[in-house]
């Protein structure tokens, strides 16, 4: 797969958990933010800064979804395989 195919998919994913990514210039904010999941008015928002490489972007997103209950959701075979690989690192630190 392409790497903006593998986004997708995890932006697609992130969806199933009911989280928007949003891409977002964080390097206006005049003040050091980084990627990450937040809460706004009740809903959950992934902010992706929109500066970084594509993958980059796949490592984050990959990295914060194997924290959510996937293991009973179809997800097709080669993303599937990133978050086990995210999910063993994760554990491995």
């Amino acid at each position: 797969m392409k790497p903006e195919q593998i986004y997708q998919e995890l932006k697609d994913l992130a969806e199933k958990f009911e989280i928007t990514v949003s891409e977002q210039n964080l390097r206006t904010t005049g003040i050091k933010v980084k990627s990450g999941l937040c809460k706004v008015k009740g809903k959950n928002l992934f902010v992706m800064d929109k500066h970084k490489s594509i993958h980059k972007k796949i490592d984050i997103l990959a990295s914060y979804l194997t924290e959510f209950p996937h293991e009973d959701l179809y997800i097709i075979p080669a993303i599937r395989e990133i978050l086990e690989k995210k999910g063993i690192q994760t554990i491995g630190t």
